[in-house]
């Protein structure tokens, strides 16, 4: 079996992840659910209508090397074999009319729809104890640099560095078993990662457990995400100093911080602190109590980290399995790399030169990689291995060859 999953190999994985289970997880109730939401439906018939407007956006991120009448050819191609039939491929020109008729917000409509976590209760890696490990984190795209996209995705010139490229920046939520991106947001490079990610705490739910690096803390964030019921596990700045309270068996410690934008005076500090220790209720929009859990990482030459969580008991689980919990954030990274280096392709920038084009491209990538990633995790729980063994590439490779084997997408 570690063959077959190294390879791509036999029919198992093939069907598995081909074009056809992909296209299965987005309904068409759902795309014209969203058609209809937006007032997007075609007043008249069309070689392009809306809903198969959708599913060419897929087609459109699987091949991006290829322009629009290759990829509209490959989507419908096996119509043209049929007797009788009059099919001709749609131009390049029809493609872009077609797509600026449906605009971003019916796609990104179909994302937040569609996108769920993939793993279940036996899927490896996906849970810490009865928590759904999700991780937060942001990247960014290249846009071509047209005047339009110019002034909504301005240039990122942080630290110094300009890019030649206008870029728009996405922060998203993740499940670190399968990487399946679950709830995102995009804007321009001027909003920061902690402003759009205030959009996305709502999705969180009580069974996930959240990790994020130390740019995402402020005490306004912490409250808002946990709110939702979810359990958190973030890295803090170094300037975070939270007030002890006790030490805990397992070498992680409780602690309040209070919030810095209430302006309370020392006395005011000093009388929630001993709230906390008298184990009275604290208004959770001045201060609240966390678990502190402190170590070091030998190979990054005593890197200290500090993380807070909202998993108080030692009982549930230990300092130690937080920290190895904490380095899963990483998958969030592996899920972006897979986006942006194996779907789009390394050094390539988006396709569309309006605004409004790009958003609709940059939420059907979104929606590519997250049937992509929810495939090979069913595929991998299914044949009770971790999805990490069956490769993004080789999955892209057989819903690529899937398309020209057979007509692609439902009518």
């Amino acid at each position: 079996m570690a063959e077959w999953i190294k390879t791509g190999g036999p029919s198992r994985l093939t069907d598995l992840v081909a074009l056809g289970a992909l296209t299965s997880l987005l309904p068409r109730a759902v795309l014209d659910g969203a058609i209809e939401k937006y007032e997007r439906r075609e007043q008249r018939v069309r070689k392009l209508p809306a809903h198969v407007v959708v599913y060419l956006l897929i087609a459109l991120c699987l091949f991006p090397d290829d322009d629009y009448e290759e990829v509209a050819e490959k989507l419908t191609g096996m119509l043209a074999l049929m007797p009788g039939s009059r099919w001709e491929p749609p131009t390049r020109g029809a493609v872009t009319q077609a797509r600026q008729r449906l605009g971003a917000e019916p796609v990104k409509e179909v994302f937040e729809c569609v996108a769920r976590p993939a793993a279940s209760p036996t899927t490896e890696g996906a849970w810490l104890g009865r928590w759904r490990l999700m991780a937060i984190d942001g990247f960014v795209l290249d846009l071509p640099d047209t005047p339009a996209n110019l002034e909504e995705f301005p240039k990122d010139s942080a630290g110094g560095y300009e890019t030649v490229f206008a870029q728009a920046r996405v922060v998203a939520i993740s499940e670190c078993a399968s990487h399946a991106i679950v709830a995102a947001d995009v804007s321009g490079c001027w909003d920061g990662e902690q402003t759009l990610a205030y959009s996305l705490y709502e999705r969180l739910e009580e069974d996930m457990l959240l990790l994020a690096d130390r740019d995402f803390y402020s005490f306004y964030a912490w409250g808002q995400a946990r709110r939702t019921g979810a359990q958190l596990l973030w890295r803090v700045q170094a300037g975070l100093r939270p007030y002890w309270l006790r030490d805990l068996d397992d070498g992680s410690w409780l602690a309040v911080i209070t919030n810095p934008v209430v302006g309370l005076h020392r006395s005011q500090k000093d009388r929630l602190r001993e709230d906390a220790r008298q184990g009275r209720s604290l208004d959770p929009d001045r201060a609240v109590i966390v678990r502190v859990v402190d170590y070091t990482v030998p190979d990054r030459k005593g890197d200290h980290i500090r993380l807070i969580t909202t998993i108080l008991d030692p009982a549930e689980v230990t300092a130690g399995r937080l920290a190895s919990c904490y380095h899963q954030r990483w998958e969030a990274e592996t899920g972006f790399d897979q986006l942006k280096t194996h779907l789009r392709g390394p050094g390539r920038i988006l396709r569309s030169r309006t605004p409004d084009l790009a958003r609709q491209e940059i939420w059907a990538y979104l929606l590519t990689h997250w049937a992509l990633a929810t495939l090979i995790c069913v595929a991998a729980t299914t044949e009770g291995v971790d999805p990490d063994r069956i490769k993004f590439l080789a999955t892209l490779r057989i819903v690529r060859r899937s398309v020209t084997d057979r007509a692609a997408f439902p009518p």
